[in-house]
């Protein structure tokens, strides 16, 4: 079996104390059924403050919060459980993050969430260079759609190669890959479609864009949960930055971890769509884009019901219509 990562995946090293956020805050934490078992059976200091602040809640174990950190977390910003017990005590989820596998049963993509400040250093600093396979043990015969698969690989392909064109500017080639994505979806959908063409492409999605509405797109993501007070702030006073390649960087980094999702649901559109008014929002927020992106990642991509909440308003959302989007990229 392959497994496929970017270049950049190898390098990601924890930088522990230094971090200028922390895993260990605001979330509460997963602990899978082995891992909280055995928290359960220790004995001493350690065993008794973790049967105190785990908490199970509808068959799932969580980490509860303390004063918005975890209570494993100590004052020099490292855990206890790994200081005390080593890394191999760590849940599965404190193990792997920020690391991402997607399991489709006869390959793996791996990468890096962009809600860790050095994933997201790696992640906005990265060129346009593609995954890069190598040989992994396991597998098993594909569940999905094979030929909706072929169709979404092969379609991510020119979506990343369209982004990743330097000789135009971000908006202009986010414009082109909102309409690339239709055209894509049809492809999945069964249609015969034309080789796709940037420039007849363009044309149309300058006559087709009206003027956007940002303080709409603000408010919208105001009424989501929100994790953080500074990423409230944001929302509330943002302050627009012009494009740049960490903004390319970022909508290939979307693309690459949620285009071959739609093998579920057949829903490509949503997902380019969720992808594009990603970037208008980070945009549109300015600040460090390092820690703007980060941010956003934190709040929404972690946040399952967010995720879906901007699925659903990718359609049904007024600021969101495939006009205004292309009028907030192109003018």
């Amino acid at each position: 079996m392959l497994t496929f990562k970017p270049d950049y995946f190898d390098r990601f090293r924890c930088i522990a104390d230094k971090c200028p956020d922390s895993c260990c805050k605001e979330w509460e934490v997963q602990v899978d059924d082995d891992t909280a078992a055995y928290y359960r059976s220790l004995p001493g200091c350690l065993g008794d403050r973790l049967q105190e602040v785990l908490r199970t809640e509808d068959g799932e174990t969580v980490m509860t919060i303390l004063d918005g950190r975890c209570p494993m977390w100590r004052q020099d910003g490292l855990c206890r459980i790994q200081a005390e017990l080593g890394e191999a005590a760590l849940c599965k989820v404190c193990r792997e993050f920020p690391r991402l596998t997607h399991d489709y049963g006869d390959f793996v993509e791996m990468g890096l969430e962009l809600s860790c400040p050095e994933a997201a250093r790696l992640i906005l600093n990265a060129g346009s260079s593609a995954l890069f396979a190598v040989e992994s043990e396991g597998g098993s015969a594909p569940e999905y759609d094979t030929d909706a698969m072929t169709v979404l690989k092969a379609t991510r392909k020119e979506m990343l190669s369209l982004l990743s064109d330097t000789s135009r500017p971000v908006g202009e080639a986010l414009a082109l890959g909102l309409l690339y994505g239709c055209q894509a979806q049809s492809a999945l959908d069964g249609g015969e479609i034309p080789p796709f063409d940037p420039e007849a492409a363009l044309a149309e999605a300058k006559a087709l864009a009206k003027p956007g509405n940002p303080e709409q797109m603000l408010d919208f993501f105001l009424s989501l949960e929100l994790l953080t007070p500074e990423w409230e702030h944001l929302l509330r006073s943002p302050s627009p930055a012009p494009w740049s390649e960490q903004h390319r960087a970022l909508a290939r980094y979307l693309v690459q971890r949620y285009w071959l999702q739609a093998v579920s649901d057949y829903d490509l559109y949503g997902r380019v769509k969720f992808a594009t008014i990603s970037c208008l929002l980070v945009k549109h927020l300015g600040g460090s884009i390092l820690r703007t992106a980060q941010l956003f990642s934190k709040e929404i991509e972690n946040d399952t019901d967010n995720v879906e909440a901007v699925l659903d308003a990718a359609y049904e959302h007024p600021a969101f219509t495939d006009d205004k989007i292309l009028g907030m990229l192109l003018f």
